[in-house]
């Protein structure tokens, strides 16, 4: 498509992150996968999706780093996708996601839910700061800046978003 930006010219992370697994069937594979589900038949059965398509997202998937394709059977060879540690690292994500989605249904209108797998409690996900454990659903108390890789452009777009720091003494 002319004149199209391509994700990874951009330079901001989302553009390049939603590139790269924010596609539809991207997002339900590793969904699947999360919850076990390693074998294209397992998948493709699950999904109800045509071999074309998931053998095309199972190859971005394995390009991207996100999983491995191992060997489980030789005669005839048959492969298994499994989580790579960049992979177990979306977890947090679909379930921030799947989490928004029930947030505006009543609980009897979610057909899936996120339990406690010891007690088989519902459990409420939430984003939160590692360092202070302040939860991040407050746009007033968190706003992007630019960083140290950033452009001048990008330098330009947030500047006077967050006061300079303090000098130390």
């Amino acid at each position: 498509m002319a004149g199209r930006i391509r994700a990874e010219d951009r330079e901001c992370p989302l553009s390049t992150t939603v590139d790269q697994v924010g596609e539809w069937w991207t997002l339900l594979i590793l969904h699947d996968v999360f919850d076990g589900y390693t074998r294209f038949d397992q998948f493709q059965d699950n999904l109800n999706i045509s071999s074309s398509m998931l053998t095309s997202r199972l190859k971005g998937l394995v390009a991207d780093g996100l999983l491995e394709r191992r060997p489980y059977q030789t005669n005839p060879v048959r492969y298994e996708y499994v989580l790579t540690d960049l992979g177990r690292s979306l977890r947090p994500v679909i379930v921030a996601l799947a989490a928004w989605g029930n947030a505006r249904l009543t609980p009897a209108e979610r057909s899936m839910i996120l339990v406690d797998a010891e007690t088989g409690e519902e459990v409420e996900p939430v984003v939160i700061d590692a360092k202070t454990g302040r939860r991040l659903d407050d746009s007033a108390a968190y706003v992007f800046a630019s960083g140290p890789a950033a452009s001048p452009a990008m330098r330009d777009r947030y500047k006077g978003r967050i006061p300079p720091r303090a000098k130390p003494d």
